[in-house]
């Protein structure tokens, strides 16, 4: 099949690099300093499928792909593993937990399916020496996606708010506690280590109600944020095409700037 040609030609391509005659620097990496590239490259992927360009995609998908068939051969070259022990191990994993699908067990829900996928991955041997359901939660996920994590496995275990009413609710409480340490002296050390825990909680609360409804916050804000960039950019180059500099522009003008980019027509902005 092509498919395995095109990938035989990669690890091709990875053994000539780490090869008697390949690059230095290939052959200086271990699957540890790999490891950083790859989570960079995974941002950049998420970044690529958000902006549905195909050939962005199918780019951020190769570099994803050639560092963890790099990394793969790292451990290939020493003799540990190789990559029919990966495949195998997934395949049978994937078998384990889809007992619905391969086995003969019934579903009448998503929400069903999840919760069997979490007793049936807890009950495996390398979840066994787990504590706490929250031990399941990579220490190194960003922060955002952490507290999303974190409070799904709590709510699995039954710690939860019965509706998104009571948690917008919660959210509100958070806001004014916080807007209370705004209020507060901020010269204050003690003071300002309140503000930024109260603004701490403010978020975590949020991280809950994007559970509730079903929409996963790190996507949220991501798509705010190239929201907010597009309206900027766009009102960048109305200023440029006007002759002025950002810098000089006043705060009246940056608003009536700023409506008018957010108004702009046909520029999904």
């Amino acid at each position: 099949m092509q498919s395995f040609a095109s990938l035989n030609r990669l690890m091709d391509i990875i053994n000539t690099l780490r090869g008697e005659k390949g690059c230095p620097w290939d052959k200086k990496q271990t699957p540890e300093t790999m490891s950083v590239y790859l989570i960079e490259e995974i941002y950049e992927l998420a970044d690529a499928i958000t902006s549905k360009k195909t050939e962005h995609i199918i780019e951020e998908l190769g570099d994803v792909l050639f560092l963890i068939l790099f990394i793969l051969s790292c451990f290939e070259e020493k003799g540990i593993f190789d990559i029919s022990d990966v495949a195998d191990a997934n395949a049978e994993k994937m078998i384990r937990r889809h007992p619905h699908v391969f086995g003969d067990k019934k579903v009448n829900s998503v929400d069903e399916v999840k919760q069997r996928w979490h007793k049936i991955k807890m009950g495996e041997k390398s979840n066994a020496d787990k504590k706490s359901v929250l031990d399941a939660v990579p220490a190194t996920l960003p922060a955002l996606v952490k507290a999303f994590r974190i409070s799904e496995r709590a709510a699995r275990a039954g710690f939860d708010w019965q509706n998104i009413d009571d948690v917008i609710k919660k959210a509100e409480e958070e806001w004014d506690e916080l807007k209370k340490e705004l209020s507060e002296n901020q010269s204050d050390k003690k003071n300002h280590d309140a503000v930024s825990m109260e603004f701490g909680d403010t978020l975590f609360t949020l991280v809950n109600v994007a559970r509730f409804a079903k929409i996963h916050p790190e996507t949220a804000l991501a798509n705010s944020i190239n929201k907010f960039k597009k309206r900027f950019q766009y009102m960048e180059k109305n200023i440029d095409d006007q002759g002025f500099q950002i810098e000089n522009i006043s705060q009246d003008k940056f608003n009536t700037l700023w409506d008018q980019a957010k108004n702009h027509a046909g520029n999904n902005l």
